[in-house]
Parts: structure tokens; C-alpha cells; sequence
């Protein structure tokens, strides 16, 4: 009797000891959202009481910060030029990355591993080294000041990281399988699409992900090639126009901030499985 209820009590301080665990990474995770929520619908006087509980309202709620977002900035506009940015470059990143990653996986052997490497050094090399040389081609190109400009600098570093991390995940499929479907009578390509194509989706997801999270975050090129308010992304356009001198409007600062990243939050969340599945397959073979 008394080892079943030292069993049941061990089971009890398991549990209790994994959710506590789970739930202090709950709200070291969701702190920041809600204390951007919060902020949004904090009146300023609220704001800047230091003797006020900043995760509480200590004064009734206010609408003004949000409406000063929809009305008093271009931040709808941001969010559109954003999504079109991001949605393009990651079509030009799939187009590219998923047939250079198969072939370096597949066609090339050891140069091809070799080669993969040197792809992801080129995403390693930072932006302040390269905005310069790129404003030139930019310039060539009289793409200044449009969302166009984006579009072709951006691949230069989703492309690298795309293509190897794709290549690891396309090692892991058997080449078994594409072998079983030639010779049942696929093409080289035929089997591609219709054999390592449907087994890659985890990893082609994670790419999708993380494409569109370094398009969607990235400040440095926006900064230097984009000046018109109108034609800015979220990434600038908030920073830039909701700061004026030392003043910062926090209420609205902190309402786009949320509004800008609860929906690649719950991005990740739907696809969190394929997502680590995606890296955990690319960097098995490593």
C-alpha cells in the first residue's frame, strides 16, 4: 500500500514538476505579447507613471493608439507592401532554391556537399558589408525607392540558406525510391515531382517560414533603398514614422509591433511540427 502511494506521489511531483517547467516557458514566451497588448490600449498618462503596475491597467483602456495606426499612419499600406515582398522573394526562393539544392544533393556527390557550404557562407556574410555594392546595382537598375528594389536584393540571403538547407533534407530521402520509380518508368524529373517532391513538404515549409520571417524582420536594405513612407515595410516604416526626434509614441509602437507579429507567431504554431521536422531532417546529415 505504501509503495503504490509513494508511486502515485512521485507520478504527482512528475507532473507537477514538468508543468511548472512548461508553464514558466508559457510566460517568458507570451510576456511580450501581452505587455505589447497591454501598452497598445494604455492611456499616456498611464504609460509614463513609474509608480503605475506596467502589466496592468491602472486607468481605463483607450481605442486612441489604435486609431492612431489606422488613420494617422500608412501602417495598413506597410503591411501590404510587406506581404507582397515577402510572398514574391519566397517564390523567387522556392523557384531557385529547390533545384539547386536537389542537384548539389544529388547529381554533384562530394562537390556538391562541398559547394553547399559555400552557398550558406555567402548568407553568413552580413548586410552592412554588402548594402553598399548593392545600392550601385540598384541604381543601375533605376529601382530606387520601390518595392522592386527589395525583391531582388532580398533572395541574396534567403536563396543561400534555402538551398542548404534543402539539400540536407533531400539526403534524407532514400534514393531508393527514385531508383524503384525510373524503373518503373519516371524520368529523372518525373520522379522528382512525383516521389521526393511530396516527401520534401516538411522541408519546403521550413523554408517558406523562414523566408518570409527574414523578409518580414529585415531593416537594413529597407532603410537604404526604400525613402518614400508610402512604399515602405513594416520592418522601417514603423521605426521611422513613429519616432520623431526623442519622442516615441509607445502606445502605437507597441500596437503595430503586435499586430505585425502575432501572425508569423501563429504561423509557427500550425506548422511548429513540419517546421522542426524541416530542420531536424536538414541537419541530421550534417
Amino acid at each position: 500500500m505504501s509503495m503504490a502511494i509513494s508511486g502515485k506521489m512521485k507520478k504527482v511531483g512528475y507532473r507537477a514538476t514538468r508543468y511548472g517547467i512548461l508553464g514558466v516557458f508559457v510566460i517568458f514566451t507570451a510576456l511580450p505579447f501581452a505587455w505589447m497588448l497591454i501598452t497598445s490600449f494604455k492611456e499616456d498618462m498611464d504609460l509614463y507613471n513609474i509608480n503605475n503596475n506596467p502589466f496592468w491597467f491602472n486607468l481605463p483602456p483607450t481605442l486612441k493608439h489604435w486609431d492612431f495606426i489606422f488613420t494617422k499612419t500608412l501602417y495598413p499600406q506597410w503591411l501590404l507592401n510587406t506581404s507582397f515582398v515577402g510572398i514574391v522573394v519566397v517564390g523567387i526562393t522556392l523557384l531557385l532554391a529547390i533545384p539547386a539544392s536537389y542537384s548539389l544533393a544529388r547529381l554533384l556527390g562530394r562537390w556538391g556537399e562541398q559547394l553547399g557550404i559555400g552557398i550558406f557562407l555567402v548568407y553568413l556574410v552580413p548586410p552592412t558589408l554588402l548594402f553598399i555594392p548593392l545600392a550601385r546595382i540598384v541604381t543601375a537598375l533605376h529601382l530606387q525607392n520601390t518595392l522592386w528594389s527589395l525583391i531582388l536584393v532580398y533572395p541574396t540571403f534567403t536563396i543561400p540558406f534555402s538551398t542548404w538547407l534543402l539539400m540536407g533534407f533531400f539526403k534524407s530521402i532514400p534514393r531508393e525510391m527514385e531508383e524503384a520509380a525510373r524503373i518503373d518508368g519516371c524520368s529523372r524529373l518525373g520522379a522528382f515531382r512525383k516521389i521526393v517532391l511530396p516527401l520534401a513538404i516538411p522541408g519546403i515549409i521550413t523554408v517558406i517560414i523562414f523566408a518570409f520571417t527574414l523578409c518580414v524582420q529585415e531593416f537594413i536594405y529597407a532603410l537604404t533603398f526604400v525613402t518614400s513612407s508610402a512604399k515602405k515595410t513594416v520592418s522601417i516604416g514603423v521605426p521611422a514614422d513613429m519616432v520623431l526626434g526623442d519622442v516615441f509614441f509607445w502606445g502605437p509602437l507597441m500596437g503595430s509591433a503586435f499586430l505585425s507579429s502575432v501572425p508569423i507567431a501563429i504561423l509557427y504554431y500550425f506548422f511548429l511540427e513540419r517546421f522542426i521536422s524541416g530542420f531536424t531532417a536538414a541537419g541530421s546529415l550534417r
